[in-house]
């Protein structure tokens, strides 16, 4: 129902075009955190690879979903490879969430404008992605919820550890946040303790 937020996790770590390898390193830590839920972008060119590997070893600590869905192919794939979500920057068809609801799957496309906010949620979306959130600004929820009431939304694009709060304080349910909230060199070098060290800062900055 519109207004109630669903199970989803209150942060989300997006992966796009990491190897499966460095994918590994982040989800083992992740399961040592506040933060359960990973997005692998079908753009990474072995994404349905990373997603049903990703599932299989950390699947019941994890949710391991899949981003950048844009038609109803990719969302079966997706679902096929485990999938616990779907997301996408942009909106979608009454098919994906057709598919996302016959597959018990939770429904995140995205929106831009108050129409096209609603019409999402309209459609039967579960959540809707307010992309990209860092155009707009935390004050553009306040202005969302005014006419709108609150919304079970989710920020996306340009959010990271040192706005996140100011987002959810605005009325945001969920946050997504790039791999950029890892230092490249620890991604590269697979180093845990330093993937670690960048999930308990962003943690730190989260009132759970």
């Amino acid at each position: 129902m519109i207004g109630q937020d669903v199970a989803f996790s209150k942060v989300t770590v997006i992966l796009r075009r990491v190897p499966l390898e460095a994918a590994r390193v982040i989800a083992l830590q992740m399961t040592k955190s506040r933060i359960r839920s990973m997005e692998v972008s079908l753009v990474t060119g072995d994404a349905l690879d990373i997603i049903r590997t990703l599932n299989d070893e950390f699947g019941d600590a994890l949710s391991i979903g899949a981003g950048t869905v844009r038609t109803a192919e990719d969302a079966r794939g997706a679902i096929g490879a485990g999938s616990s979500f779907l997301l996408s920057p942009v909106g979608f068809s009454q098919e994906i969430i057709d598919v996302a609801k016959e597959a018990g799957v939770i429904s995140v496309p995205s929106g831009f404008s108050p129409t096209e906010i609603a019409t999402m949620f309209d459609m039967g979306a579960d959540i809707v992605k307010v992309f990209p959130a860092s155009r707009l600004g935390p004050a553009y929820l306040k202005d969302l919820a005014a006419p709108l009431g609150p919304l079970p939304l989710m920020v996306v694009g340009g959010i990271n550890a040192q706005n996140v709060q100011d987002y959810f304080d605005a009325g945001a349910s969920y946050a997504g946040i790039g791999s950029g909230c890892f230092k490249p060199e620890d991604i590269a070098s697979l180093n845990g303790a330093g993937i670690a060290r960048s999930l308990a800062e962003l943690e730190k900055k989260v009132r759970w």
